[in-house]
């Protein structure tokens, strides 16, 4: 978080709340940060609906409706609801199949357009029902890595099919195809056009770099869209994009025209546009239609929640999200903004947290974001028009790349190897295949991996859990077999109805489990923070007997033996303590001494010897340290005292006590 949410910490008694009264409280900072945000969101509202085959209008609709509709609905207070970017891969694939020609044939292109928001409505009406059958806790099902190798995907395929645009030229096929046409696209660029792209992108990474290490909290706060349209738009204007001529380069002669400005309507009120419903009951097209109605409410639910959850973890003043009441919300806004000619939205994370630095306090700044877009929309149609579509494009190259950038990775396998499978299966999958099926290829590799580290199949879909009262208002919750992603809802709502509910202090013990996932180990570290939040506490123990499969603090654990090394010096008792001081600074955790007697090969030649008096040390821990101990023994010890070393591989059951 920036420096500037610093400044929001308030009393808790002072929480601004999205009222009537807040609305004139806090009109300053909600007014300011919707301006800020709406900087940000015009572009890429415009930017997504081109890239997802709908009108550039149709963005700007989304988020009107979201602005205004959701605040009704929803107690979210800070998350900025609109079409992103996330869900172009699911709108382009819909209307695509629904025949789509990317502008080869306009009327071909509308009816597409008409059919995928029938999508749309229904998408948006079944996750009314998912809010009302509160199935907002489905987003805990879903693994922490599948959902990012989902998006790493998404945002491979948005680089691919937006890079071309950013060079004044397109591309189609699958995201392999546009792999293997990548070289002929670059040598076939448009010059002037590709001119405007590449400093587009230069100035988002640039910019996004200088934040990263400037202090000032004024320059963090400039948006780089806005910096790129200050450069953008008069590179158009310059390059006369607006009026159709041609010029030569290299040898080759490129077409200019207003084909490469954005193309907004100038009368809003007619570019109002309803759906077709008669893709939902055409034999011809039906079932492709049910697919995509699952494809928008399922993935749109899910990347709503997720950032809806996200934005609260960063709310200053810690405001919690009911995201079955979300749902509904988004649902409502979803339905009416798909029947006048809109995009799906949700709660879009980049915006969100854009609001948060900005100092919004509450949701009306969503709402003044999109009074802004409306005003600018209706009354500058004009200027939005001088909006070069390679600018756009780049914006959206930036956000694939955030969401696919080589630390998505890193991070991954940071929380463990086996992670970092799960997370590369399903952006392959998906690249490969669909976003469902790849969603489902990453679930079964993730299965198969808790299969492989001792999953019990009994405990897949059901916890086993044993309650126990530990006094007036503290209970202990011994879990039995495994705690994973697939059983961990009603796990959940065991632990919520016991705690949160029935107002107890939780103790968790997992020593008598074989597994417990990254996926449990993280979402019970969001529940240790809503627990304090309501003055309660959530204590986890029992993992002492668990290895942990990665350094993480939140990565897999499995019941099992871990290796280590034990290191057995036997010598002279007088240097004992010297030795066992040494041991402390060298890493040891922990020793065993025991006084011996002995003799070595001259001693035992002797008939007349008699045993020394010795002392043993023993010590176990983990390489690294064995070695550094050794490396003392070596050089410091054994060059003026009888000192034997040796060292071989064993198997510890509590390796928690070794770290």
């Amino acid at each position: 978080m920036s420096n500037s949410t610093s400044t929001l910490q308030t009393d808790p008694n002072e929480i601004p709340q999205g009222d009537a009264a807040g609305f004139v409280k806090y009109l300053k900072y909600d007014f300011v940060s919707g301006l800020l945000v709406f900087l940000i969101a015009l572009p890429l509202c415009l930017g997504i609906a081109i890239a997802s085959g709908f009108p550039a209008i149709a963005g700007v609709f989304t988020a009107i409706v979201g602005s205004v509709i959701v605040m009704f609905f929803s107690n979210a207070e800070l998350t900025i609801k609109g079409p992103a970017a996330g869900l172009i891969v699911i709108v382009l694939g819909a209307v695509t199949e629904f025949g789509f020609t990317g502008g080869t044939d306009a009327n071909a292109d509308f009816q597409a357009y008409r059919m995928a928001l029938a999508i749309g409505v229904v998408a948006g009406v079944l996750q009314i029902g998912f809010g009302i059958v509160r199935a907002g806790i489905l987003g805990d099902f879903f693994p922490t890595s599948v959902v990012h190798g989902m998006l790493a995907a998404i945002g491979v395929i948005i680089m691919l099919k937006q890079l071309p645009v950013a060079l004044g030229e397109s591309v189609k096929g699958d995201p392999i195809e546009m792999i293997r046409q990548l070289p002929e696209i670059v040598l076939n660029a448009n010059p002037e056009i590709a001119f405007i792209g590449l400093t587009s992108l230069l100035i988002l990474f640039g910019l996004g770099y200088w934040k990263s290490k400037t202090k000032n909290p004024f320059l963090k706060k400039v948006p780089a869209q806005l910096i790129v349209l200050l450069f953008a738009i008069p590179m158009g204007w310059w390059l006369d994009l607006s009026h159709q001529h041609t010029y030569s380069m290299f040898g080759h002669e490129f077409e200019l025209s207003d084909k490469f400005l954005v193309n907004v309507p100038s009368n809003l009120a007619k570019a109002i546009t309803h759906p077709d419903f008669n893709v939902l009951t055409n034999s011809a097209t039906q079932l492709a239609a049910v697919k995509w109605v699952f494809l928008f409410a399922l993935i749109g639910s899910l990347e709503s929640m997720l950032s809806a959850k996200a934005i609260d973890m960063l709310d200053p003043w810690k405001r919690k999200t009911n995201l079955n009441r979300d749902l509904i919300g988004v649902g409502i806004a979803n339905t009416i903004a798909a029947a006048i000619g809109g995009l799906p939205m949700i709660s879009e994370i980049v915006r969100s947290k854009a609001n948060i630095d900005n100092g919004a306090r509450t949701r009306f700044a969503n709402f003044w974001h999109g009074v802004f877009l409306l005003v600018v929309v209706a009354f500058l149609p004009g200027l939005v028009h001088r909006v070069p579509l390679a600018a756009l494009a780049a914006m959206l190259v930036h956000t694939g790349f955030r969401l696919a950038s080589p630390r998505e990775f890193l991070n991954v396998y940071k929380i463990g190897k086996e992670q970092l499978i799960i997370f590369v299966s399903t952006l392959v999958a998906v690249l490969m295949t669909d976003l469902l099926v790849g969603i489902a290829i990453g679930i079964v590799v993730k299965l198969v991996i808790h299969l492989v580290n001792g999953l019990p199949l009994s405990s897949i879909f059901k916890p086993y859990l044993e309650v126990e009262q530990q006094g007036e208002n503290s209970v202990l919750v011994v879990a039995r077999g495994s705690a994973v992603f697939t059983n961990f809802i009603p796990f959940k709502r065991q632990i919520e109805q016991l705690g949160l509910i029935n107002r107890n202090n939780v103790i968790i013990d997992f020593s008598s489990t074989q597994l417990v996932d990254h996926t449990v180990m993280e979402k019970l570290h969001e529940m240790q923070i809503d627990f304090e939040q309501e003055g309660l506490e959530l204590e986890i123990q029992g993992l002492e007997s668990h290895k942990q499969m990665s350094a993480h603090p939140l990565g897999a654990r499995r019941k099992g033996m871990t290796r280590l090394r034990r290191l057995t010096v036997v010598t002279d008792q007088a240097i004992e303590q010297r030795l066992v001081a040494q041991l402390r600074a060298l890493g040891a955790t922990g020793y065993t001494s025991m006084d011996c007697r002995g003799l070595g090969r001259s001693g035992l030649a002797s008939p007349d010897a008699q045993p020394i008096a010795q002392v043993r040390l023993e010590v176990i821990a983990k390489s690294s340290v064995i070695e550094r101990i050794i490396e003392f023994a070596e050089n410091h010890i054994s060059a003026d005292t009888h000192c034997t070393l040796c060292v071989e591989t064993v198997e510890v059951n509590r390796h928690a006590a070794f770290d």
